[in-house]
């Protein structure tokens, strides 16, 4: 039997059981703390139809920030494929990605969420007409201009259009492009860099701060 301060190597010093139980100790912290990194995440109370909003750091972003007087530049929805808890996005093109590693790719990781007050609609049926809307919509571009057709998305009209097309139901109001905040020079650079002189300042639009503001989620 080996008592305290004693090894096969004989008997320990006072210091240097003074130094391996401090490395003990801090070694148990890391652990710990990685552990609760990782749990945090596993544990998330997901929900098919949960609406995730995140920050990047590009110019567009910051010039929809802006525009649309919003911490966020940027959302998804959450569906579950396959035991699976995965995010579709409208970037290019159309995609769906691990939860994980959608709120990876945003600004320090960090993430808003938001869900239907009324979530007992979300049933089965519901669920799997989201997938199958959404999965209509897989593959195609990025809407660099911000239009209202099917064949080229962004990321809000994508979630928007889901809600829309599954539940009959409208997550935040449409507004035109005139009713944003298009007066800073950051604005008007990507409004230039993407329509020239022929800004469509009546097309109808949504954006994430549209959709997060809406009544219908907590």
């Amino acid at each position: 039997m080996l008592w305290m301060g004693q090894s096969r190597f004989g008997i320990l010093r006072t210091d240097n059981m003074k130094r391996f139980f401090l490395y003990l100790l801090v070694f148990g912290f890391i652990l710990l703390g990685a552990g609760v990194h990782n749990d945090s995440l596993k544990n998330e109370n997901w929900q098919n139809g949960d609406i995730v909003f995140q920050d990047s750091e590009s110019a567009q972003s910051l010039a929809i920030k802006l525009a649309t007087n919003s911490k966020f530049s940027h959302c998804g929805i959450v569906l579950n494929l396959n035991d699976e808890w995965i995010v579709m996005e409208a970037v290019q093109p159309v995609r769906i990605v691990p939860v994980k590693e959608w709120i990876a790719q945003g600004t320090n990781g960090k993430y808003s969420k938001k869900r239907l007050k009324n979530d007992k609609v979300l049933t089965t049926e519901v669920a799997d007409k989201m997938w199958a809307t959404g999965k209509s919509f897989l593959g195609k571009n990025y809407d660099i201009y911000f239009g209202w057709g099917d064949d080229k998305l962004y990321c809000s009209e994508l979630v928007w259009k889901i809600y829309n097309r599954a539940l009959g139901i409208e997550l935040g109001s449409l507004k035109k492009l005139k009713d944003y905040s298009l007066n800073s020079k950051e604005v008007r650079e990507q409004l230039k860099l993407r329509y020239g002189k022929d800004i469509p300042l009546n097309d109808k639009m949504i954006s994430p701060q549209d959709i997060f503001e809406s009544d219908l989620l907590e």
